[in-house]
């Protein structure tokens, strides 16, 4: 038997887990009309064959027509569902990793203006500020039908084959009932904690006569709500002792927060810069307390800190979800002993912050997690060995470079920097963003451990390129500032870049005008703020930062709110003009009939970037696919055309501003076909 304590079984009930690694239910938004169809089943697939223990899936499937889910959830409340989670289990199974299922009614945390329009129902007549919806009292015969919906959904569940269910409980309907801060019922079911658990516990029951004793059923909930207005620690222990004592289920799966607004939800699942694990010795507490099975996952982001939390106790399973997101083969690398190839989890959430914008999740630097079927974690290797030219070691060229050395090429990178970063050194300025460079850090090594060489402030001509008589070469050299945004005084205002990287020190009086919405704007705000500069961002759309989303927005605005920073929506910068010692801001609106003046002393443009690509229009009279790139080719991943001479192509911020998934998915599809 291994020493390692990831590695070592863990009996639940029947069910023997080969290691202690998991993935906790998590709903990634893959399926399809509500079904796990193709894409859905690859995802789970993909880790089971890598070697993980427990695959859970659907976070939050629907067990009944009143919980429509706000964003792409698996319907469990349909009969239909079975024979495609049965293919889902079996796949999973034949690689031997277990399946469960997360199954809950979201009560008040959906709207009632999705699916098929039903009011949407709670323990309370006050609305979930994440969702909005004002939810009607739930009445006497609600709680029976879905009772009954939830005994209904287990039994398909056990039909498709699936090792266990879980129940979610915080934030969802479970949850509205345990907690004060949602429960304001005044009969049977509110009041005591014996009256909030009521439901909860005669939903089990339900459950567990429909299923049997033998099917495996757990919980997954807080321990404390982390909030003036919910239930505290002594509560949440009394709930985990009440939960065991009822005999119904078999594991707790424990965290702690409360995730009804976006600030709270942001808390319960941490992202960079926030503390890692966070929420696992509230686990192990519970486990002490109750001696009873405990699974945990909250931000569980490296294996040495998941074979800390088995080897000291703290829980029986431990869930590396977002980690796995980033790389789905963690447990193959750890029985190879290669734990230093893990690709890491940075913490960016570019996952749950598109989810919960209504998009599938991907990874931020995994082009290939939700892309299974079609993009493979596995890049295979050529026919024949090519000489690539590699111009910019930013994310897009460090991952076009990575992929052609993964196919057997010859490499050769050209990088005007003293490192590689791009426009993540930037991003990495402000130290709660650090965890990005690994990103970077991860494809440097990953390239000099395949023989890619780099050249370090190396500026690339097009006598540079051509001298390594490349068969392809690819301009990865990124974007530049863009303030032509402007109609008037371009030559005035500066780039939120210039404060980011501290070229130019922060004024005192200082108007962002933010025409891009994405971190850039914020973050330069940050840094003047902290100065001790007054602040002005506007915009405008409707809302600022839009392309920050939700998650990534808290720790701004906690950073921007206490500052005293001001946002203004809905109106926009025309020009810039001097003013004596001050910079003359002329103000309009897309709405019209507005014009009017303010006064600052530092005004930044934050515009996105402009490529640059004088390289590559140099490049492309001398190539042989004058950088014409075939698109059709490239979306069903064929290789393009070669023709004799070198072959010219262009990616990420060097084509136009993107962002990063967007630089490193088009390098790897692009590259993986040649």
């Amino acid at each position: 038997m291994p020493n390692d304590p990831l590695l070592q079984p863990f009996k639940l009930k029947h069910l023997t887990l080969r290691n202690r690694l998991m993935t906790t239910s998590h709903e990634p938004a893959y399926p399809e009309d509500g079904m796990p169809k193709g894409r859905y089943r690859s995802y789970h697939a993909e880790r089971a064959k890598a070697g993980i223990a427990l695959t859970m899936t659907a976070g939050s499937a629907a067990v009944a027509k009143d919980s429509p889910p706000v964003f792409n959830n698996i319907l469990a409340y349909k009969d239909e569902v079975v024979p495609w989670m049965k293919q889902l289990v079996d796949e999973c199974h034949d690689h031997g990793a277990a399946v469960m299922i997360q199954l809950t009614h979201l009560g008040r945390r959906t709207r009632w203006d999705k699916a098929d329009w039903l009011p949407v129902m709670a323990p309370t007549l006050m609305r979930e500020p994440a969702h909005r919806a004002f939810p009607k009292l739930i009445e006497d015969w609600d709680i029976a039908r879905i009772t009954s919906n939830f005994a209904d959904a287990a039994e398909r569940m056990k039909a498709a084959g699936v090792d266990g269910v879980e129940f979610e409980s915080y934030g969802h309907l479970l949850s509205q009932f345990w907690s004060p801060m949602s429960n304001h019922l005044t009969n049977e079911y509110g009041g005591s904690l014996e009256n909030r658990m009521r439901f909860s516990l005669e939903m089990l029951a339900a459950v567990r006569e429909r299923v049997g004793p033998d099917f495996v059923l757990g919980v997954r909930y807080v321990a404390d709500e982390l909030s003036p207005a919910g239930y505290d620690k002594s509560e949440g222990i009394e709930i985990s002792r009440r939960l065991k004592a009822s005999g119904l289920i078999d594991f707790l799966n424990v965290t702690q927060g409360h995730i009804e607004t976006d600030a709270g939800l942001t808390d319960n699942i941490p992202i960079m810069g926030m503390a890692s694990a966070p929420h696992l010795n509230a686990a192990g507490e519970v486990r002490a307390v109750t001696r009873f099975p405990v699974f945990h996952a909250t931000r569980i982001q490296d294996v040495a800190t998941a074979r800390y939390a088995i080897e000291t106790g703290k829980v029986d399973m431990i869930g590396m979800t977002r980690a796995h997101m980033a790389d789905p083969h963690i447990m193959r690398k750890i029985l190879e002993k290669r734990e230093h190839d893990i690709r890491p989890c940075v913490g960016a959430n570019y996952c749950l912050d598109r989810i919960y914008q209504g998009a599938m999740a991907l990874c931020i630097h995994n082009p290939s997690t939700g892309r299974e079927e079609t993009l493979p974690h596995d890049i295979p290797k050529a026919s024949a060995r090519k000489k690539i030219v590699v111009v910019g070691a930013g994310p897009a060229g460090l991952e076009a470079a990575r992929v052609a050395a993964e196919r057997g090429h010859e490499v050769v990178v050209f990088e005007a920097a003293s490192k590689a970063g791009g426009q993540i050194l930037l991003t990495a300025q402000s130290p709660r963003r650090r965890e990005m460079m690994g990103i970077i850090d991860w494809r440097v090594a990953q390239c000099e451990a395949k023989g890619v060489t780099i050249h370090y402030n190396s500026w690339a001509t097009a006598g540079t390129v051509s001298a390594e008589t490349p068969d392809a070469v690819i301009i990865a050299t990124g974007g530049l500032p863009n303030v032509e945004t402007l109609e008037e005084g371009r030559d005035l205002v500066i780039s939120a870049w210039d404060i980011i990287s501290g070229d130019v020190k922060p004024g005192s009086n200082v108007l962002i005008y933010d025409d891009a919405g994405d971190h850039a704007g914020l973050q330069a705000a940050e840094v003047i703020a902290k100065a001790g500069g007054k602040v002005e961002i506007m915009t405008r759309d409707r809302s600022f930062a839009p392309e920050v989303m939700a998650m990534n927005l808290v720790p701004y605005m906690r950073e921007l709110q206490k500052r005293d920073v001001t946002f203004t929506v809905t109106y926009l910068v025309e020009a810039v003009k001097r003013s004596g010692n001050h910079l003359l801001a002329v103000i309009g609106s897309d709405y019209g009939g507005i014009t009017k003046e303010q006064f600052h002393d530092q005004i930044i443009v934050n515009y996105g970037t402009k490529p640059s690509d004088d390289l590559y229009f140099e490049l492309k009279p001398l190539s042989a696919n004058r950088g014409a790139v075939n698109h059709e080719l490239l979306i069903n991943g064929q290789p393009q055309q070669w023709t004799e001479g070198f072959q010219l192509y262009r990616i990420g911020d060097a084509v136009a501003a993107r962002n990063t998934h967007a630089a490193i998915y088009e390098a790897n599809r692009l590259v993986r076909t040649m």
